[in-house]
């Protein structure tokens, strides 16, 4: 019998306690790597549930949802889509936008997008939101509830046809748009999201109002948002609700079916409780 060949074999099987000990460096080196990326994730994490909710849960499931649209978000939402051949509601005579003061606020996430500087205080919020039902009071193919693409905060909406009959039906391309809102706006911060004739959007964009949402592309993410979804800055004073107003007529022209363009202006723009 061969001990020699027996006892080299046994010496080429490293000790129990000597593997427990490789393992334990190859765990400890693996969690050192891994605690950037981890510190990173969760700072990444909390940042998105700061921006409050939206129309993304605020669940891990939904952090991670988002981080994957990311990639495919615009990386200039400050340019404007090719002018388009038509004009829109803001681009000509006293519907013109005067150019917003100052630097743009500081914008954070996808969904939610929101402002992280700048907001409105809370007495220009409610004049805004008062402003909106106003435009809505008394005015059958309008109506006013909690935002379709949000599930928070107020949206103003074009009534379909079968809730206002009188009223002619509502184009191809805003009738399927999540039950044709015309606009939300965010309680955290005073802004507000609205769908907008390409030269409307253009006009904004250039006066310095607001941004393209990141999704806004067209093609497959309208799955998401509309191509012309602008994000509309923050009101700060009274005169700035004017201005915000004639952007949320302009939307209320497009989505409702380019109809009523002078009647949108009676009792909207000019006054303050």
């Amino acid at each position: 019998m061969d001990f020699t060949a027996k006892s080299t074999a046994d010496n080429s099987i490293p000790a129990p306690s000597l593997l427990v000990e490789q393992n334990a460096y190859l765990t400890f080196a693996v969690v050192l790597a891994l605690l950037p990326l981890s510190l990173r994730f969760y700072s990444e994490y909390l940042a998105y549930l700061a921006l409050g909710p939206g129309g993304t849960s605020s669940s891990l499931q939904g952090f991670l949802k988002v981080k994957v649209l990311g990639l495919f978000a615009l990386r200039d939402p400050y340019t404007p889509r090719a002018r388009p051949e038509s004009g829109g509601y803001l681009d000509v005579g006293p519907h013109g936008l005067k150019k917003r003061e100052g630097e743009r606020p500081v914008v954070r996430g996808i969904a939610p997008q929101r402002q992280t500087t700048q907001k409105s205080p809370q007495t220009i919020y409610n004049h805004l939101t008062s402003k909106i039902e106003r435009i809505a009071d008394g005015d059958e193919s309008l109506s006013v509830g909690t935002s379709c693409f949000e599930k928070h905060g107020t949206g103003l909406f074009a009534n379909p046809r079968s809730e206002a009959p009188e009223i002619e039906p509502l184009p191809a391309h805003t009738s399927h748009r999540c039950r044709n809102e015309i606009v939300h706006v965010h309680g955290s911060d005073g802004s507000m999201h609205l769908t907008l004739h390409p030269a409307d959007s253009r006009a904004v964009l250039e006066a310095g109002w607001g941004e393209r949402h990141p999704l806004s592309r067209g093609g497959r993410f309208e799955r998401f948002v509309p191509v012309d979804f602008v994000m509309v800055y923050a009101p700060r004073d009274e005169e700035e609700v004017e201005m915000v107003v004639r952007v949320i007529l302009a939307a209320r022209w497009f989505v409702g079916g380019k109809k009523g363009k002078v009647e949108a202006e009676r009792g909207c723009v000019g006054e303050f409780d």
